[in-house]
C-alpha cells in the first residue's frame, strides 16, 4: 500500500560560513550560489537576509501559482510584480520573530481582459506550496490588483 510518505520529494540547500554573519548558500551543483547577511549591527547587509530569502521565498511561489492558475484556462496574466513585506515583532521572550506577511500581487495586464479572473483569484494561493506552508505558523494576508490600482482581492 502506498502513503503519502513514500512520494516526498526532498530540497535540500548548504549553507557555509564566509566570515561574520555573512553565508554562501549553494542550491546544488546546476544553479549559481546565493549569498546572505545579517544587517548591521550583526553582519554588513552586504547580501538578503534570511527574513528577506522568506519574503522572495513567498513572493516568487505565490507569483508562480497565480500563473500556474491562469494557465491552466491558457490565459496569460503577463508582467506580474510581487511584493512581499514582513513584519518583525518580539515573542514573548523578548526573541525576533516574523509575526505576519503581506503579499501584494499586480497583475501585469488589464483585468478586464482575464475571462477567468475570478476563479484564478479563489484558488491560485492554493497551489503555493511555500505560502500555505508558511502560513501555518505566519499569518499571511493576500492582495490582488489591477495595474490601475483596482483593487481585486483583499485579504
Amino acid at each position: 500500500m502506498s502513503t503519502a510518505a513514500d512520494k516526498l520529494e526532498v530540497v535540500s540547500v548548504n549553507v557555509t560560513r564566509l566570515n561574520k554573519y555573512r553565508f554562501q548558500v549553494d542550491f546544488g551543483e546546476e544553479l549559481e550560489p546565493g549569498l546572505a547577511d545579517e544587517p548591521a549591527p550583526l553582519g554588513e547587509g552586504t547580501a538578503p537576509s534570511p527574513v528577506q530569502w522568506l519574503a522572495a521565498a513567498v513572493a516568487n511561489c505565490l507569483a508562480a501559482s497565480m500563473v500556474f492558475a491562469f494557465g491552466r484556462y491558457r490565459e496569460d496574466v503577463g508582467a506580474l510584480q510581487t511584493e512581499v513585506t514582513c513584519e518583525i515583532g518580539r515573542n514573548d521572550k523578548g526573541r525576533l520573530r516574523v509575526v505576519g506577511l503581506d503579499a501584494q500581487l499586480t497583475l501585469g495586464r488589464d483585468p478586464d481582459g482575464l475571462e477567468h479572473l475570478e476563479p484564478v483569484l479563489r484558488s491560485f494561493a492554493d497551489f503555493c506550496t511555500v505560502s500555505k506552508s508558511v502560513e501555518a505558523g505566519i499569518p499571511l494576508r493576500i492582495a490582488v490588483k489591477a495595474q490601475d490600482g483596482r483593487v481585486l482581492k483583499q485579504p
